[in-house]
């Protein structure tokens, strides 16, 4: 398989008075381009942080991310920033969305910070709303939005500059069964559609039953258990 992204021996840690803490302890995994791979484990297993440090969203002590070949570990916070906005997508257990923001602006915000224009973000924006069923609420703000169609909303943030990959940390965590249910079968509907990488967090057994490759973490390594 050809693959997108790659940790190699990736270690984190951090300072704890004398001594130091360590999250990850030479953690190495390669995700093919259009794979859906799950990552589970016990609170403290590292998997958030894992997470975080294949998404770039934190840099690892030791070792290497690997984009398409590209060292991203070598790259600055600044070039970074552009290659998440434009390469990478994100959801999270929280939504993340401004209040002060209809779902429409909240939506378009990755699209206005790329530089595309007001009228081409917009139509970008209300397709993927659309799409996900929200086509009515686009001027609704976060607080007269329901929890799973806030949690559409951020799906829809997270798509619309069309990442190749998808980082989930917890998605449904946060959501009642029926709702939860909803968004993990929107997951893999949007994989399908979009010909996206997807690259999930959860605690949640039967989220984690639905991906073909399960991987698990225990004390900051692989679980081979």
């Amino acid at each position: 398989m050809n693959d997108l992204l790659s940790v190699q021996c990736v270690t984190k840690s951090y300072p704890m008075g004398a001594s130091r803490l360590e999250v990850l302890r030479g953690i190495s995994l390669d995700i093919a381009v259009g794979e859906a791979v799950c990552i589970v484990g016990s609170s403290g297993a590292g998997k958030s942080t894992l997470l975080h440090i294949l998404g770039t969203l934190d840099k690892p002590t030791l070792g290497k991310v690997i984009f398409k070949g590209k060292d991203l570990t070598r790259e600055s916070d600044e070039s970074l920033a552009e290659f998440r906005n434009r390469s990478m997508g994100f959801v999270f257990q929280f939504h993340h969305l401004m209040s002060e923001f209809n779902a429409l602006e909240n939506v378009m915000m990755p699209c206005r910070i790329s530089g595309m224009s007001i009228r081409e973000s917009k139509i970008e924006s209300e397709k993927l709303l659309e799409l996900l069923g929200l086509g009515s609420r686009l001027k609704h703000f976060p607080s007269e939005l329901s929890g799973g169609e806030q949690q559409r909303v951020a799906i829809a943030r997270a798509l619309v500059r069309r990442p190749e990959v998808l980082f989930a940390d917890e998605p449904t965590g946060n959501l009642d069964t029926a709702n939860a249910g909803r968004i993990q079968d929107l997951f893999f509907e949007l994989k399908t559609r979009m010909n996206l990488t997807l690259v999930v967090v959860t605690h949640d057994a039967a989220f984690a039953q639905k991906f073909p490759r399960i991987l698990r973490m225990r004390d900051g390594l692989w679980d081979q258990a």
